[in-house]
């Protein structure tokens, strides 16, 4: 995901360019001169002077996401972890030829899931790239969602089949054994 920073004396502007960004995925930080050159010491691959298009910005991050070798997660398909199969472009998701109904955030937080697979998730992970909240948020809401998966997928913390919890550490799909 690309880390944006954002300079606009108008807070309203400012308001309405990091919401649009943020709705995109992309992380948005606003700061005087000195965090800017700090952020491109750190590595930024660019920064941008206004006045600006949202055109341009969009593709300025399709550049350094090609410079990164990044593509589109949801561009490669259905993902499919042992019975369970989620289709991001018709936002559909089977456990064992049985569709789920799954709101919008619990279809997000799944799919996030599948695309590391395997890996433990942290929840600041998934506050992050689920809820758009990379500056923090309440690990309750995500403890409530995974809650609210499990039941959807038949488990329970107690008996894991798909999402284990490392305890400490974060949310683990797997596919049962």
């Amino acid at each position: 995901m690309a880390q944006l920073l954002l300079v606009e004396d108008d807070a309203a502007i400012r308001g309405a360019l990091i919401r649009a960004l943020t709705e995109r995925g992309h992380v948005v930080t606003s700061h005087d001169e000195a965090e800017i050159i700090r952020v491109l010491d750190a590595g930024a691959d660019d920064y941008v002077v206004k006045p600006f298009g949202a055109g341009q910005i969009d593709a300025r991050i399709r550049a350094v996401l090609r410079r990164a070798g990044s593509a589109d997660p949801a561009a490669a398909g259905p993902l499919e972890v042992g019975g369970l199969r989620l289709d991001p472009d018709a936002h559909e998701a089977t456990l064992d030829a049985m569709r789920l109904d799954l709101s919008r955030r619990e279809f997000d937080l799944l799919h996030y899931l599948a695309l590391h697979a395997g890996q433990v998730v942290t929840r600041r992970d998934l506050l992050t790239h689920v809820w758009r909240m990379p500056y923090g948020g309440a690990d309750k809401t995500v403890d409530v969602h995974v809650s609210w998966l499990r039941r959807k997928l038949g488990e329970t913390a107690q008996h894991p089949r798909y999402l284990h919890t490392v305890r400490g550490v974060g949310i683990k799909l797997s596919p049962p054994p």
